[in-house]
């Protein structure tokens, strides 16, 4: 039975097979370790195999959680839901025996990605707990799990999860040479992890997608994408990973279909917007204010009649300090920093307008690019789109209009050149196919 089970489940390094013998009988055991509770599977099976006060073979035939298995087709989904599998070598009857460890609350609830209907669980900082959930989520027998471990010094563990029918052999290969390789002293996190399989490249967009929910890491891996767990942080590596995936949201999986659709536009117009506008507002004052209405460019000129300095000065004070508000709301206590980043954006932006430090247009501006920012699902393309906006300001107060719209056109032939290891970065939804990608894929070594 082993052997056949081993075979079942070639690339499972979490599958556990042994054969226990005592003076009257022996047996074959194998159960998938993060489904199912060791203490039951120490209390049920092995402690009273062990201890021979009563023969094992009538505890099969008599204990009712013991069933008998006679379809050997049955083995697959047993496993994957928790059972154990005992085989006795004697008489060649099979039985399995549920020890499922179904983990609920006990793991943390989501913090990054919140979803309104969707599941609010989190992975878990310990592999088992988080291997148990995407097991869960994703009861197959065709998913793989390589072990690795990164670090002279911290010799943290790691997990490469794939589903062997829709992985593409070259992504899995391009992460294994690439964990192989990496030289450091200590990994902790999913970030420094995520730095060292980058390598020395300064990509202006994230190329691998950092997540803390099982129900986004088992979409993954049915779309043949490779996850890697680390112990010690309940976030997950999802590779390759494009463009379109840090703008989708997982609630976009569990609403109606048009709303989602009105939500996904809303989003990439939040981008355009929260990257241009102050680059046009500068474009616009500065050089092109004839493409207003008469009635909004003298309202626009009133507004910034009190300004002593150009405004593209005006546009970097403000950024300053919406920069700097969104700093202190990471690092304050979270009890507290909601409420000290709110009172003082308000006052200080009432304060810098009535002291005529900046325009009410500027504020108005400023304030639709922080918005606009935060409307973004995944936080790691969020910090880089707040990077993007800095390029565009310096074109535009050199360039005008022209510099933003060549700027913009430089940023799409940029991802439209990007790769995800070996994967075009603007690859739309779907199941990554094998042949695709075969020139990225040398750039990327």
């Amino acid at each position: 039975m082993n052997e056949r089970i081993r075979l079942l489940f070639a690339e499972a390094a979490d599958l556990k097979t042994y054969t226990l013998r005592n003076k009257d009988m022996s047996i074959d055991i194998a159960y998938i370790a993060p489904l199912c509770d060791e203490k039951m599977v120490s209390d049920f099976i092995t402690v009273p195999f062990t201890k021979e006060e009563v023969s094992y073979r009538k505890h099969l035939h008599t204990i009712p959680e013991y069933l008998k298995v006679e379809d050997s087709a049955r083995w697959q989904d047993l496993l994957l839901r928790g059972n154990v599998m005992i085989r006795d070598n004697e008489t060649g009857d099979i039985y399995s025996l549920f020890t499922g460890d179904v983990i609920c609350n006990e793991s943390p609830q989501t913090q990054v990605e919140s979803a309104i209907q969707g599941p609010q669980i989190a992975l878990s900082e310990d592999l088992n707990k988080s291997l148990n959930l995407i097991r869960t989520m994703y009861p197959v027998p065709e998913l793989g799990i390589e072990e690795y471990s990164v670090g002279y010094i911290s010799k943290t563990p790691l997990l490469v999860l794939f589903d062997q029918r829709h992985v593409d052999p070259s992504v899995l290969d391009n992460v294994r040479s690439k964990l192989s390789s990496i030289s450091v002293d200590m990994v902790h996190a999913a970030g420094e992890l995520e730095k060292l399989l980058i390598g020395k490249r300064r990509h202006l967009f994230p190329t691998v997608l950092i997540t803390e929910r099982p129900d986004r890491i088992a979409r993954a891996l049915g779309k043949g994408k490779v996850v890697v767990l680390i112990k010690g942080s309940m976030f997950a590596l999802i590779m390759p990973a494009s463009f379109f995936d840090f703008m989708h949201a997982i609630e976009d999986n569990y609403e109606a279909y048009w709303m989602t659709r009105v939500l996904i536009i809303i989003r990439y117009m939040s981008i355009v917007l929260t990257i241009t506008l102050p680059a046009l507002y500068i474009a616009i004052v500065s050089y092109n204010p004839e493409l207003f209405r008469v009635q909004l460019a003298f309202s626009i000129a009133a507004s910034r009649s009190a300004v002593p300095y150009p405004s593209y000065i005006e546009v970097f004070i403000m950024l300053f300090m919406i920069e700097t508000l969104i700093e202190a709301s990471i690092r304050l206590p979270r009890y507290i920093g909601s409420t000290a980043t709110t009172v003082g954006g308000l006052i200080l932006g009432q304060a810098a307008q009535q002291a005529g430090l900046v325009s009410s247009i500027m504020i108005i501006v400023t304030s639709v690019v922080a918005i606009s920012n935060f409307v973004i699902p995944i936080n790691s393309l969020s910090f880089s789109v707040r990077f993007l906006k800095y390029p565009l300001i310096v074109s535009s107060i050199f360039f005008g209009i022209t510099g933003v719209a060549v700027g913009l056109f430089l940023y799409l032939c940029y991802l439209c050149n990007l790769r995800s290891f070996g994967k075009p970065y603007f690859r739309l939804h779907g199941k990554i196919n094998p042949a695709e990608g075969d020139i990225g894929q040398v750039r990327t070594k």
